[in-house]
């Protein structure tokens, strides 16, 4: 029988893997690309899976000044969609990695959300 101290010592180590697993998942979530498009692909934004901001593509026909308000929606709105896919990408992988290491699906801890 293990006692209480061996327990903790256990426990203890056990929270360490899985801090050191979250980590490395949330760094490999900086490393793959998004991209959310809007206006028929006439704007695009990339972004990281942890939703840093990488890129923006604007289709020339929408440089004009009369053109302002509409590309700055479509800018938003390209922002937005590569914004869900991240955050569907990265849910995706935190899954995994949540698995790999024992935890239930959904399981929440302490500053990984």
């Amino acid at each position: 029988m293990q006692s209480m101290e061996e327990m903790i010592q256990a426990a203890q180590k056990a929270a360490e893997q899985i801090q050191t697993q979250m980590n490395e998942t949330q760094a490999k979530l900086d490393g793959i690309e998004v991209e959310g498009v809007a206006g028929g692909g006439m704007v695009k934004v990339r972004c990281t899976a942890k939703g840093r901001m990488l890129g923006v593509a604007i289709d020339d026909s929408l440089m004009k000044a009369e053109e302002k308000q509409m590309l700055e929606d479509l800018v938003a709105a390209a922002f937005n969609d590569a914004r869900t896919r991240a955050d569907r990408v990265a849910n995706e992988e935190m899954q995994k990695a949540q698995a790999g290491i024992g935890l239930p699906p959904g399981f929440n801890l302490p500053g990984m959300s």
